[in-house]
């Protein structure tokens, strides 16, 4: 069964647009915890093909693994919500994203790799301080 078979039918050729228009990569939440980083003269790769789940952001040496999660597409506890329309298809569909999470999650861990998740809503600074943290102990215990 390929996927166009699975989608439902989008409720309006607006709400199709709209949802077609969502950028994958380089989000607003993305680019303000990369420009934070950068500032703190912090370096890193920027989804990095060779690692599972393609990290939104990844220090290599340290072997630390940012992923900017959205509200909506990863479930957040505190702002997440479901569409009126096909809420059971939504349904299974966020939860399968959240499934691919942990396993992409585990299979970082698998190969040595501290994993982190900041939602979309952090400040930016707050989220470079979790991930400056754990930047610096990994560091540390590498030399």
């Amino acid at each position: 069964m390929d996927r166009k078979s699975t989608l439902p039918a989008p409720l309006d050729a607006a709400t199709s647009a709209r949802f077609g228009r969502m950028p994958r990569a380089s989000t607003k939440p993305e680019l303000a915890l990369r420009r934070e980083l950068h500032r703190r003269g912090l370096r890193f790769r920027v989804n990095p093909p060779g690692l599972p789940g393609r990290p939104d952001v990844a220090f290599t040496r340290a072997r630390v693994a940012v992923f900017v999660d959205g509200c909506f597409w990863h479930r957040c506890p505190e702002h997440s919500t479901l569409p009126r329309n096909n809420r059971e298809w939504w349904l299974a569909k966020l939860e399968r994203n959240v499934v691919r999470d942990r396993a992409k999650d585990a299979a970082l861990a698998e190969l040595g790799w501290t994993v982190l998740h900041v939602w979309e809503h952090e400040a930016p600074d707050a989220a470079a301080d979790r991930v400056e943290a754990e930047w610096a102990r990994r560091v540390r215990s590498i030399t």
